[in-house]
């Protein structure tokens, strides 16, 4: 059984230095949504990232992240810090057998959430290495589709923010070149999320692709009564109306509104998804590469949505979803935040409603100062370069 971990005979580089870092993003605003306005949250202030960056004998080099909002950051760097050391030595081609590796190396923690949370940086800067070292996008790496994607703001439509700032929010989305809007809804008050849906709706017209999102705060009656009252504002999708795991309500919701369900940011694996399919739970499916633990487990989800011809959005982290939206045989959709930006030195092209996938190798990203500034804790393996 050892000797199938070991590299063989067709090896022609191998894994000589990791880097993996902590960082702190602040945000400018607290942020509220409506797990805030329920109680069950408090406001997000900062972003936790887990950093790994990788590279070979041959001179290769790669970067990936892994992200944690309100809790969890130092629970990802601290395990990523344990199994790191099985990297060293390995060929980075091997990125599936490396996954497998990692995953065995931390099993009592199991294989999904945290766990698997912390591999996915590693497995992000392999494939990221990997497209450098063929000097191709990761979109292209992996055969893209499109050479740009469909985008929507979600971050200028949040529940803390007057209504008057979102519409002027949106405004300037549009301005940017962004095609779509997303706007928070899922409050106490259920009256109050359709007049700022009316609202919003009154102040694009009715071309503007517009979606809405409760952020998993309703039941399944307020989630009917919702869908069915929104249904004349002709919305793009209601994104995780139930709990996130609701596999049944999600699916008699799909079934019954004629505006598309769309769920799975929060699910943490392939398996919790395939359940969603499974049980024809969704309509647009919502994976984040990073929760589920990287690119290498993407691609197999990416393989089931498309064999149930299921549309998709990947949640956050647009450096990364570019890139594998683009690669997805039917036409889907990324979400544009811009608060990742400060961490990288590179900005993605937004034009004519679509995000343009880089002409740069990998992922297209490097490490800002400030990013560097952030940094709380970082740690070293193998031999520098």
């Amino acid at each position: 059984m050892q000797a199938a971990f070991q590299p063989g005979e067709a090896t022609l580089d191998r894994i000589s230095w990791v880097r993996l870092s902590a960082v702190r993003l602040p945000l400018a605003t607290p942020v509220s949504d409506a797990k805030v306005l329920t109680g069950r949250q408090r406001p997000m202030t900062e972003i936790a990232f887990l950093f790994a960056e990788i590279a070979t004998e041959e001179g290769h080099h790669g970067i990936g992240f892994s992200y944690s909002k309100r809790a969890g950051g130092p629970g990802q760097y601290a395990h990523a810090k344990e199994i790191t050391p099985v990297l060293i030595g390995e060929d980075p081609s091997d990125i599936a057998k490396i996954w497998t590796k990692l995953v065995w190396a931390g099993a009592s923690v199991g294989r999904s959430g945290l766990a698997t949370q912390a591999i996915a940086a590693v497995d992000v800067a392999l494939w990221d290495l990997k497209a450098k070292r063929a000097g191709l996008p990761l979109a292209k790496l992996l055969g893209s589709h499109r050479d740009s994607v469909r985008c929507y703001n979600t971050s200028g439509g949040f529940l803390h923010t007057p209504i008057e700032q979102v519409l002027e929010n949106a405004t300037a989305s549009l301005g940017r070149g962004i095609s779509g809007i997303k706007i928070k809804v899922g409050q106490p008050d259920t009256a109050e999320d359709l007049c700022r849906l009316a609202a919003v709706r009154e102040h694009l017209g009715d071309g503007v692709p517009l979606m809405v999102d409760a952020n998993q705060q309703w039941d399944r009656p307020t989630a009917q009564r919702m869908g069915r009252a929104m249904e004349s504002f002709n919305l793009v999708w209601i994104e995780e109306p139930l709990d996130a795991y609701d596999v049944e309500g999600h699916a008699a919701l799909a079934s019954s509104l004629d505006t598309p369900v769309a769920t799975g940011e929060m699910l943490a694996s392939v398996a919790e998804h395939w359940e969603l399919i499974r049980g024809r739970a969704a309509d647009v499916i919502q994976p984040d590469a990073p929760r589920i633990g990287g690119i290498t487990p993407f691609l197999r989800l990416a393989a089931l949505a498309d064999h149930h011809h299921l549309q998709l959005a990947p949640h956050f982290a647009m450096e990364i979803h570019l890139h594998l939206a683009a690669a997805y045989p039917h036409e889907p959709w990324v979400e544009h935040f811009e608060w990742l930006e400060p961490l990288f030195n590179e900005r993605l092209d937004i034009r004519d409603g679509r995000m343009h996938v880089p002409g740069r190798p990998g992922l297209g990203f490097t490490l800002s100062d400030q990013a560097r500034a952030w940094t709380t804790e970082e740690c070293e393996f193998g031999k520098r370069p």
